[in-house]
């Protein structure tokens, strides 16, 4: 298994002689990786803000892998659409808004990075790509979502419980309409881009160079 990885040797800074290794565990299109040290740092990233330990195990690894051939997938098309990208300044909100919300002041939240092996910058830049996914799914496919009165209604009727429960005080078709399209739409958005996804994976050369990972 990982004997059948590509090794990667990086040397380290002021000491010549240490190296740190590093395996590349899958290819895309015979030119884009995905390295051991970024699925350990996505899974690290993900469950400092999930407020989780770590999960290493190959089950964990597999899903990470997998977010991280569908970045690929996205950036590639944000990068051929031509599409907006946050900006780390943008992120920075979010840093601050998870500083004040879980950690109360920079020295605990620093101090609780530090205990996943991470730094503040790791989570900026997951922001500014959370920041960004979110844009380039708005451009891409919210613009082709129609929502008819019909289904507006059906929905209504359907959920009619559920929607008094979730917009306490608003019980009327027309009170909710609005709501109910947005619902809708988010849901078709999200059908849209995930049949997406599963279109670049069918159309796109992945190989494992793990096992496990498949």
């Amino acid at each position: 298994m990982r004997s059948r990885l590509i090794t990667l040797l990086l040397l380290t800074g002021a000491i010549a002689s240490a190296v740190v290794i590093d395996r590349i565990a899958i290819i895309i299109d015979n030119k884009m990786i995905v390295k051991d040290s970024d699925i350990r740092r996505d899974i690290r990233v993900t469950s400092f803000l999930n407020n989780q330990r770590p999960d290493l195990s190959p089950a964990s690894q597999k899903q990470a892998a997998n977010r991280l051939i569908d970045q690929i997938f996205i950036r590639r098309e944000i990068e051929l659409g031509g599409y907006p990208q946050a900006t780390l300044q943008q992120a920075d909100q979010q840093l601050d808004s998870l500083e004040k919300e879980r950690f109360r002041s920079q020295t605990a939240l620093n101090a609780a990075l530090r205990s996943y092996s991470l730094n503040a910058l790791d989570l900026r830049f997951r922001f500014q790509w959370q920041l960004t996914v979110l844009r380039f799914i708005n451009s891409r496919f919210k613009p082709a979502v129609l929502i008819s009165d019909d289904e507006i209604e059906k929905y209504y009727r359907d959920h009619a419980a559920e929607l008094r429960r979730q917009f306490p005080g608003r019980s009327s078709l027309n009170d909710l309409r609005d709501d109910i399209r947005d619902l809708l739409t988010d849901e078709r958005v999200n059908q849209q881009f995930f049949a997406w996804l599963d279109a670049q994976r069918k159309d796109t050369k992945i190989q494992y160079l793990e096992a496990d990972l498949r």
